[in-house]
């Protein structure tokens, strides 16, 4: 079992960027040349390395591999994503790693990169890449290559290596599961669950108790063994079961318009451990989309995006127009959700707005542009 806090401290520490290994200060999937330039990478990454894992390290700064982190990042619909641009596509990963010296809610993405042995290709034109283009690693840059196309293995014994010495002990895991609960999150209930005598799952968050059933809002949700952030939120309520063999997480929203808010179930993950030291995660949307009416939402869209209008002319809001503001990020996903496509770009204004202008505000609007990735790629 490997510890992803080691394997990535491994991968900073004795390599530089090579045919198997790149790193990122962030990755930026929700606009089209940021998507491009990823799965350039993805595809190179797969061809360089049909034999073994290749990985991308996401929250390092490029000069001195200094780690700085990123938001936590919810990939359960990134290999729909892949599946979608590339034949051949590899199969991949995005996993959480949190570092003790990160801000909360902060960690280090790894994106890992598993070849299926075949040559990988763009399907179609994403940005200025042409369907058909074939992608190789030289060195630390991806390159289009269109003649005399072959996979080669030339890292396989590399990536052994690395992996082999970032192999999880028992010393690691307890010391995670005791800094876990007495240090970074004394203040939260906090519990740990040992499924079939190796995998060590712990949980921490406010909790309260509704009609016999236990929800907790702030919640933090590690797998100890492996050093990965399974969830992470600030906002919103998870339920959580487990027998011998599972642990199972129902995420809930909170969305509506005005006052009017009403807690909806969102995704349902569920970690099946096996007895040959293995696991399977799987994760179902099950979100049902409020439906409101189209003149009701039509007089909300138009009255959001005024009020974007006056931030970016820095224009003062009367004490109504604050209260309406508190509602943008729900409201704009509960328009896109019934059908406004072009409010995924009011949204994506807003972020650039609200960053400067209220913090808060842009965290909520963070949780609707996840869901909407979601509900998008699902």
């Amino acid at each position: 079992m490997i510890n992803k806090r080691l394997l990535i401290k491994n991968l900073l520490a004795h390599n530089d960027e090579n045919s198997f290994y790149d790193k990122k200060r962030f990755i930026s999937i929700g606009e089209k040349e940021g998507k491009a330039k990823f799965l350039k990478h993805v595809c190179a990454l797969a061809n360089s390395n049909p034999k073994n894992n290749s990985f991308i390290v996401v929250g390092v700064e490029d000069e001195d591999n200094k780690i700085v982190g990123v938001d936590f990042f919810d990939d359960s619909k990134i290999q729909n994503l892949v599946n979608a641009y590339l034949d051949n596509p590899p199969l991949i990963s995005y996993e959480n790693i949190p570092f003790p010296h990160l801000l909360e809610g902060k960690v280090v993405g790894l994106v890992t990169i598993k070849s299926n042995g075949k040559v990988c290709a763009l399907r179609k034109n994403i940005w200025k890449y042409y369907g058909g283009a074939v992608f190789f690693r030289e060195g630390s840059i991806s390159l289009p290559k269109a003649f005399g196309i072959e996979l080669k293995d030339i890292n396989s014994k590399k990536v052994a290596t690395i992996e082999h010495h970032a192999r999880n002990n028992i010393e690691l895991t307890l010391d995670g599961v005791i800094d876990f609960i007495n240090y970074r999150h004394a203040d939260l209930t906090s519990h740990y669950k040992v499924f079939k005598e190796q995998f060590v799952v712990c949980w921490a968050g406010h909790a309260k108790k509704v009609k016999g059933e236990t929800y907790y809002s702030r919640v933090d949700i590690e797998l100890i063994n492996e050093q990965v952030k399974l969830f992470y939120s600030a906002l919103d309520e998870v339920s959580v079961y487990y027998d011998e063999s599972s642990f199972t997480t129902l995420e809930y929203v909170q969305l509506g318009l005005g006052k009017q808010q009403k807690y909806y179930p969102l995704e349902k993950v569920t970690i099946t451990f096996m007895e040959n030291g293995n696991y399977q995660m799987n994760s179902e949307l099950v979100f049902e989309p409020p439906q409101y009416d189209k003149k009701t939402l039509h007089h909300i869209y138009n009255s959001n995006s005024a009020l974007l209008q006056k931030l970016k002319n820095r224009i003062n809001l009367t004490p109504a127009e604050k209260k309406d503001l508190h509602f943008l990020p729900d409201t704009y996903l509960i328009c896109y959700l019934n059908g406004f496509e072009e409010a995924k770009d009011q949204m994506e204004l807003a972020r650039t707005i609200l960053k400067e202008q209220d913090r808060g505000l842009y965290e909520t609007l963070k949780l609707s542009l996840r869901i909407l990735r979601k509900v998008k790629y699902n």
